[in-house]
């Protein structure tokens, strides 16, 4: 009886992390799409996002931007 559980258990992690990295690389390209438009258009961005406002690279700041928002969902 307990092997049927922490069977269970291990699907129910392992779907929950395919889940949250789905949502993570939705969000990622989402945002990146956003800041890449921004940034041709020579507009401040950054401060449109929360976390990225003190950033220094694209990169690093959407994925700043990307790890707030999705503290905000749990």
């Amino acid at each position: 009886m307990s092997q049927v559980t922490s069977e269970s258990l291990h699907e129910s992690a392992k779907t929950n992390s395919i889940t949250y990295y789905s949502i993570f690389v939705v969000s990622f390209v989402l945002f990146l799409t956003i800041a890449l438009v921004g940034q041709m258009l020579f507009l401040r961005w950054r401060s449109w996002f929360p976390g990225a406002e003190g950033g220094k690279t694209l990169i690093g700041d959407v994925r700043a931007a990307v790890y707030t928002f999705m503290s905000q969902l749990t």
